[in-house]
């Protein structure tokens, strides 16, 4: 039986994801020094870029997983079998690298995932600042309501503000 899916392929495929991961980790860590220096123009910039990289990000998981998918199947075994229960079928001497490429890609997984969810958390917390001090301005233009779940919507009684002049 011919193979032709090989380790080395996968091994690529890997390490493009694990730069895409950095990559993206890289975004996020750089959104978060922009928040903090209250740069809001950096964070819509990096907001963009972050969800292009995560769209090439996903690209390359895929690639990797149909890759994996396809040696698993060349190899006999179901096409949705985790790489890492084929490493015997990987020679001896790339049983290490593939190893710690799938190591380094969870952890990256996991600091992305992390970072992530605290970039959400400061971002949803700016806006409610940002709805809270709009409200204290202006108490009769805001109104609050609660889903059946119980997150809060805040919405504008009027469509634009204007400015009366008075002569």
């Amino acid at each position: 039986m011919t193979t032709t899916i090989s380790w080395e392929m996968i091994a690529e495929y890997l390490r493009e994801e694990l730069a895409d991961y950095g990559g993206l980790l890289h975004l996020f860590e750089t959104q978060q020094r922009a928040l903090f220096d209250r740069d809001a123009p950096t964070v819509l910039r990096l907001a963009n870029e972050i969800e292009t990289h995560a769209r090439t990000l996903s690209q390359s998981r895929t690639r990797r997983e149909q890759t994996v998918a396809a040696f698993a199947e060349e190899h006999g075994r179901p096409a949705g079998s985790s790489l890492r229960s084929l490493l015997p079928l990987i020679e001896t001497d790339a049983q290490p690298l593939i190893e710690a490429l799938i190591n380094e890609v969870n952890a990256l997984l996991h600091r992305v995932r992390r970072t992530s969810r605290h970039n959400h958390s400061l971002l949803t917390r700016a806006v409610e600042i940002h709805q809270e001090t709009l409200s204290h301005l202006r108490p009769n233009s805001f109104t609050k309501t609660y889903s059946p779940g119980g997150r809060v919507s805040v919405s504008s009684s009027q469509s634009s503000s204007t400015l009366r002049v008075a002569g």
